[in-house]
This record gives structure tokens, sequence and C-alpha cells, in this order.
């Protein structure tokens, strides 16, 4: 029993359930010194305390004996102290584990498509790297992106939604270094997909343009970097020919109408839509409280106000896409895979998707139900 591990986890796993010792050592049966001793790795826990402990956190007790890989090479901000920013990174690292390991016996990696194109970009020049990187990509420079998670997963990009009750943090990304790139998504209830979508490219942009602020013990925010990745995200998703098309083509419409119809077209918030516009010089920053007005008066209901680049904050969004939107689908997908071809148990396919056993079964024969 490697005491150093058990330690780590058992702080981990007590910190994600939002306990604390106290609690945990009441309903284990146990002192609160046991607990402090155990999660400094002073004392080598009898399997027997263990077990109460697991019992009392809900868990198995194996997840407190296996070793978990730290990252380094990871780019994890947050606007605000993040008190389960350990457990985040665990989860990162078992997942990309089994995400590679699922590649491995599958035969089945996938190449980084923009790794050459990365050279390119300059993050002197975001607006220009975001075009490199949409051409890479075999996107036109009017074409909107239907499926974001699908189109990064096809460029080798590996990608994780994970519920967290933070407001501050929305996502991160992980270097190739560290079994990536990888990029994890906030995607909570709260969040918009608007944002959660927002949030994927941005950190890709983080991906192209920042490769030497990946480093796991750096939480200080760069404004600069941040305002960059922000006008990745923004041209990635929304390239300004396709706008312009779009945007003339909705000129009959009424202006509340037509910023609502370009953000539906190219799937962004409707902020992204009036920033862009203050940017081309075809209004000025009064078109945040204007448009509020507008729209109150035109649909009845109240909006958020605030000034922001490129939407992404979170906040009120009119018409928002439906979750389904944001959806990725290729870690699933190896699961099925192996466990349709014996590579991985049932059980085994379970714990990577993070699910009971009979959920598992439950999946499987919705996969029997639609080949």
């Amino acid at each position: 029993m490697d005491i150093k591990v058990v330690a780590r986890n058992v702080r981990r796993t007590r910190t994600a359930k939002g306990l604390s010792q106290r609690k945990v050592a009441e309903c284990a049966g146990i002192s609160e010194l046991s607990i402090k001793n155990i999660e400094s790795a002073k004392v080598e826990a009898r399997v027997k305390t263990l077990q109460a402990i697991a019992k009392a956190l809900g868990v198995r007790l194996n997840e407190f004996f296996a070793p978990i890989n730290e990252l380094h090479t990871v780019r994890f901000r947050s606007s605000k102290k993040m008190r389960k920013r350990e457990n985040v990174l665990a989860k990162a690292s078992k997942w990309l584990d089994d995400f590679n390991y699922l590649e491995k016996i599958l035969h089945n990696e996938m190449p980084f498509r923009l790794k050459d194109v990365k050279k390119q970009c300059s993050r002197e020049n975001p607006v220009e790297a975001a075009y490199l990187c949409r051409k890479e990509l075999d996107l036109d420079s009017e074409e909107p992106i239907h499926d974001i998670c699908g189109l990064l997963e096809k460029a080798g990009v590996k990608i994780l939604a994970l519920s967290l009750a933070s407001e501050g943090f929305f996502g991160l990304s992980i270097g190739k270094e560290d079994g990536g790139p990888a990029i994890i998504v906030n995607d909570r209830e709260q969040i918009t997909v608007e944002r959660r979508i927002f949030s994927a490219v941005h950190e890709l942009g983080h991906l192209m343009l920042h490769p030497e602020a990946f480093d796991v013990n750096e939480t200080v925010e760069d404004n600069g970097q941040e305002r960059q990745a922000d006008h990745f995200a923004g041209y990635f998703l929304m390239p300004d020919e396709g706008f312009l098309k779009e945007w003339k083509g909705a000129a009959g419409l009424h202006w509340v109408d037509r910023v609502l119809k370009v953000k539906g077209i190219f799937r962004v918030s409707y902020k992204t839509v009036l920033h862009r516009l203050i940017e081309r010089g075809e209004a000025d920053k009064s078109i945040w409280p204007k448009f509020n007005v507008a729209y109150n008066k035109r649909y009845h209901k109240g909006l958020s106000f605030r000034e922001e680049p490129d939407g992404v904050e979170e906040g009120d969004e009119p018409y928002k896409l439906a979750p389904f939107v944001f959806f990725e689908n290729r870690f699933n997908r190896l699961v099925r895979d192996a466990v349709e071809k014996g590579k991985i148990s049932l059980s085994r396919g379970a714990e990577m998707l993070g699910i009971p056993i009979c959920e598992m079964r439950e999946l499987i024969q919705s996969w029997e139900f639609v080949a």
C-alpha cells in the first residue's frame, strides 16, 4: 500500500464530495485525528478503516489505491479560486489515461491535424490564426460550424464535458505531452450551450497561440492571452466573410431579429454578434443597452446587461441552443467498440463512463435497439 497515493485519493475524494474531515470521521465511526493522519500520509491506514471511509464517501475501496498520473502541461485558469482544482485535474488525468488506452487497444489513434499549421499561428494575429485553422480543417470562408465537438474530435482533439459548480471555471486545455491535445469544458446547466461552444474554441486558441503557457502550477490569468484566445474563437466560429453574407442577407428583418438570426446560424452568443458589429465600426458601445431595451420591447423579456468581449461570460441568452448541440462522442464510441469487441469488460466500460453497472446494461440495450 502506497500511503501517499492513499492520502491523496482520500483527501481528493472527500473534498470532491464537499465534506469536512469531521463529518467523514463521524459517518465512518472513527476519530477526526485518524482522518487527518491518513490524509497527511502520517500513518498507514488499516483496510477496515479505509472501508469505513469509502462507505462514508459512497465510493469503492479500490479507488483509494489507484495512482493518478500528475498532469504538467495544463492551462487551467479560473476567475475565482477553485477548491476542487485537484479533483478536476485527477478526473482529467484518469479520463486521458482511459482515452489513450482505448485508442491503443483498438488501434484507433487520431493524429492532431493542426500540428503543422500551429507553427504558422501567431498570437499577434489571432484572427489570421483562426482562418489558418479553419482552412486546415477544410472549412471555407463562410461556413458555419454545426458540430464543434465532432469537428475538434476529427481534428485529433480529445473533448470532455464536465459539470462543475464553479462560477469562475469554463474550461481548460491539456498539451500533447500529457496525452492531449485535450479540452475540458464545464457543461453545468447554468452555462449556456453557446458559452460551452465558445469555451471549447477559446481553449483551442490557447493550444494554437500559447504553447509556452501550459504550466499546471500557473493559476493567474493573463488578460492579454485571454483576449487573444477570445478573438481566435470569435473568428473561428464566425468568419467575417460568412458574417457579412448572413448579416446582409437578413437586412429586411427587425434589427433585433437580425442579430438573433445570425447568432443562430453561427451558434454563438448574441453578444458575439454585437461585438462584431462594434469591431467593424457599424455600431458603437451604445448598442449594448439599446439591444437590451429593444429586445425587451419586442419580446417582453429582459436580459442582464454586461459589456464584454465576444460574449464570453455567463448570462442570459435569448433563444438558447439545445443541450444536445454540444455532445462529445468519440470517447463513448471507443468504449462501445472496446466492449463489443471483448477488449474490455462490461464493468470496466461502466467505470470508464462513470456510470453504475445497471446503467451500463441499459446503455448496451440501447446500442442494440438501433444499430
